[in-house]
């Protein structure tokens, strides 16, 4: 019996599924650097995924401010073989540019990305509205963000698909909204791409929990 299954136990729903599936896809969320271009699921369930991810996912006063931009086919190439390659190609020495380009390829290799952003106007909004906690909302926003993003990771390998997070922000940024006419108030956080899983995740270590938890009784 697993570490899970003791903790939670293994109890069923009716329709037979482990009530511990929760547990279980947080475990498995990895970030997964082999990608490739199979097809796991249909566009439109990836487009439900994330637009369910999206709406649920918690913000600060309930202030909805993340946007996101998913990127497939030709568009997904595009970021990462044109606009993340060439960007970084003007700024990486050419002795060490190897490197970066097969971390670039392999991006690409991927299906597609997400791109997570923050709208900023929704965030001046709050701050004008409550002056009293203005230097906390970008903060807020940048929690808020994680959430989504993990939300997004976790629901993207429980549907099968591999993925990682990617933060060439802010070196890319007036590329991507002038290429895909994203709104000039949208603040690019982070990106995540994603596919089919060609190589298995690398060992993860973890330093001992009882460290790193206070728990008072």
């Amino acid at each position: 019996m697993g570490m899970m299954e003791k903790i939670f136990g293994s109890a069923k729903n009716e329709n037979g599924s482990s009530k511990n599936d929760f547990y279980d896809d947080i475990k498995a969320r990895r970030s997964i650097y082999g990608i490739g271009k199979e097809r796991v699921i249909t566009d439109e369930k990836l487009q439900e995924v994330i637009e369910y991810a999206v709406k649920h996912t918690p913000s600060a006063f309930n202030s909805q401010s993340a946007r996101v931009l998913v990127l497939l086919d030709e568009n997904h190439d595009k970021l990462w073989n044109e606009i993340t390659k060439e960007t970084l190609r003007a700024i990486v020495p050419a002795d060490q540019f190897e490197a970066t380009e097969g971390r670039m390829n392999g991006f690409a290799n991927g299906y597609g990305t997400v791109l997570f952003f923050e709208d900023q106007n929704v965030i001046k909004g709050l701050q004008e509205k409550l002056p009293t906690f203005a230097d906390n909302f970008p903060k807020w926003s940048q929690h808020s963000s994680g959430m989504l993003q993990f939300v997004i990771w976790t629901a993207l390998e429980k549907e099968g698909l591999g993925a990682s997070l990617q933060h060439y922000n802010p070196l890319i940024d007036d590329q991507v909204k002038e290429e895909w006419k994203v709104p000039a108030s949208w603040e690019l956080i982070a990106q995540m791409p994603f596919g089919n899983p060609t190589a298995p995740p690398g060992e993860k270590e973890f330093q001992p929990v009882e460290e790193r938890v206070i728990f008072h009784k």
